[in-house]
């Protein structure tokens, strides 16, 4: 049964990080760039949330709503004044741009909070640490399931979002060929733009599950990012769903291997990740993109 409660916590962790993935396979799957700076961003979010925390007494989860539209402003103003140019520089420079993005978001983090490592955990109340048991050795974390459920939600509404609104064609068009898609109208830009935003106020979403759950410092945005681009690369390049299966098995291999060994939790994962690279597939949605 022990292994039993190992997988159950696994999936649950699985939800975090296919929310932390979210976003960097949206802007995959439209703009074909990886973005470096995602997993600081996610850690940008969780201390604009601290801030909002230090000026209201209220819970973590309402404190999210003001900061989601600054997310969506950081990410389309990012988009606009960074990216979109070097976009039109081949593959390399946004790697470059991402990177130095990265580095900046970290020093700025470490010069305003200093490097004291924190966490939300307290501010969440008894979510953080109520769990449901299901028999002796099995239980279901809240913070867990709601965080499951929240990656469900968003991706669905993602999914949604896509298929069912003008806006979402739109971005699946410019994924598509974005040459052809600016002949019948569509501005590229502007949905470069879009998807940024989103997935910039996702990436935000992730944040705050993280620093609930965990604890986060100036220097923790590569450490996300790695866990992110894993659950990607496993589910599937650009793939949604495959991000959501993707980080599910992540994190079942990582609570597996640390019911082996404790440190062996986060090498068991690297190994599936490097397991799928090696599969002639590539994913379990290999080659299905974020718009389909």
């Amino acid at each position: 049964m022990t292994w039993v409660n190992d997988v159950i916590q696994g999936i649950l962790l699985g939800g975090v990080y296919a929310l932390l993935g979210c976003g960097l396979a949206l802007m995959f799957g439209v703009m074909r760039i990886i973005n470096l700076a995602h997993g600081d961003l996610a850690v940008l979010g969780a201390y604009f949330i601290m801030v909002v925390l230090d000026h209201w007494n209220v819970s973590p989860f309402l404190a999210l709503l003001p900061v989601l539209p600054v997310m969506l402003l950081i990410g389309y103003g990012l988009q606009v004044t960074m990216l979109d140019r070097s976009l039109r520089s081949g593959v390399l420079i946004p790697l470059l741009t991402t990177f130095g993005l990265s580095i900046v978001i970290q020093n700025l983090l470490l010069e305003k909070f200093s490097p004291d490592v924190r966490s939300l955990g307290g501010n969440a109340g008894a979510i953080a640490t109520s769990s449901w048991r299901i028999s002796n050795s099995i239980s279901i974390s809240a913070i867990g399931a709601l965080g499951l459920g929240v990656a469900i939600a968003v991706l669905g509404g993602l999914q949604l979002f896509l298929s069912r609104t003008q806006a979402g064609r739109q971005m699946r068009a410019t994924a598509q060929d974005p040459d052809t898609a600016e002949l019948v109208g569509v501005n590229a830009r502007a949905v470069y733009a879009r998807a940024t935003a989103i997935a910039v106020a996702i990436a935000a979403i992730a944040g705050l599950f993280l620093a609930i759950r965990s604890t986060f410092f100036p220097f923790a945005g590569p450490t996300q990012l790695i866990f992110a681009f894993e659950a990607v690369v496993i589910g599937g390049m650009g793939s949604l769903w495959g991000t959501l299966a993707g980080g599910i098995v992540l994190g079942v291999a990582q609570t597996i291997g640390a019911q082996i060994d404790p440190s062996y939790a986060v090498l068991a994962g690297h190994l599936v990740f490097l397991a799928v690279l090696a599969s002639p597939r590539g994913g379990l949605f290999s080659l299905r993109g974020a718009t389909q």
